[in-house]
């Protein structure tokens, strides 16, 4: 009776009960569809917010600059606590194996890249936090190119390479995170979670240099809660001719996420470059397998927001 009452006026007007149905179903999935691809802005918009944040903590703190080494550590714990707040709320975000990180020393981080990085900011925040340590990052070169990008960059040691860099850091006792299959990997990897290293060895021999382990991390649902059109031919082109990633992506669903990170795998002078990195992607093809389920669920990973059970090792 109630739907007859809405499609009575729509009667008189000549249009049938197919047409009236197909015409309020039509408006609310097209509102849907947009909110999908709005949600991804939603993120772009809270780093901006964060640089927006650190400009005016600079500004307020231009004498103190002068006489102060760490002017940066307040700025950096606020925001990774506001990002940390949000992981908390929007994702339920959990990590396993935080021990593993070093308190001390260095480590070569080597994560699986999601069609936005979320989780990896997510994860620096909780190392801010809880290790009170900085996780140096390696990013594409298209990052700093971003208007307003560069400060971020700088207050959160984000750099684009090369190799001798990345040694330089290590060898100075710092984390640095990677992803071997980066921006490629954002885009064309799907919600079945290939790993799209190619032939990639340089982290491998950048740990060998400097004598470090490798911590593997992997984020359960990550591909849920954000995915990428990299895969249709025109971005796909796009992306092998300019370099720049241009695929639309959406997403933003408050799906559960779980950041899991396996065990170091300890420097070995008798091991090759490629043969280190083989054994790296093997380690975290592992994570994905023990916590994945393939292929990867929108509603489900929604659901294991009320009902997750994690399995330990």
């Amino acid at each position: 009776m109630i739907c007859l009452q809405y499609y009575l006026p729509w009667k008189k007007k000549g249009l049938s009960i197919g047409r009236w149905y197909r015409h309020s179903t039509w408006l609310p999935m097209k509102e849907a569809n947009l909110v999908v691809f709005i949600l991804p802005f939603l993120i772009v918009i809270l780093l901006y917010l964060s640089i927006l944040f650190l400009h005016v903590y600079k500004h307020k703190n231009q004498l103190r600059e002068a006489y102060s080494n760490n002017l940066w550590d307040g700025a950096r714990k606020t925001l990774a606590t506001l990002w940390d707040g949000h992981g908390s709320i929007w994702h339920g975000y959990e990590i396993h194996g935080m021990e593993k990180i070093p308190d001390k020393g260095a480590a070569l981080i080597v994560y699986y890249h999601g069609a936005i990085p979320i989780d990896y900011y997510y994860f620096l925040a909780n190392v801010i936090i809880q290790k009170g340590r900085i996780v140096h990052s390696i990013a594409d070169h298209f990052l700093f190119k971003v208007p307003g990008f560069k400060l971020l960059l700088e207050v959160f040691s984000v750099i684009h390479g090369p190799q001798e860099e990345c040694v330089k850091a290590l060898k100075s006792g710092h984390l640095l995170g990677i992803s071997p299959g980066g921006v490629r990997e954002a885009l064309l990897s799907d919600e079945t979670y290939p790993l799209i290293w190619g032939k990639r060895k340089g982290f491998a021999q950048v740990a060998i240099d400097s004598k470090v382990p490798i911590i593997p991390m992997f984020t359960k649902n990550v591909r849920e809660g954000f995915r990428s059109l990299g895969n249709l031919r025109f971005f796909r082109w796009s992306y092998e001719k300019f370099r720049v990633p241009m695929a639309p992506v959406y997403g933003g669903f408050p799906v559960k996420f779980q950041t899991f990170l396996g065990d170091p795998i300890p420097y070995d002078p008798n091991i090759s470059a490629t043969e280190l990195a083989e054994k790296t992607k093997q380690a975290v093809q592992a994570l994905i397998d023990r916590h994945q389920i393939i292929p990867g669920n929108v509603l489900r990973a929604l659901l294991e927001r009320f009902h997750c059970k994690h399995k330990e090792n």
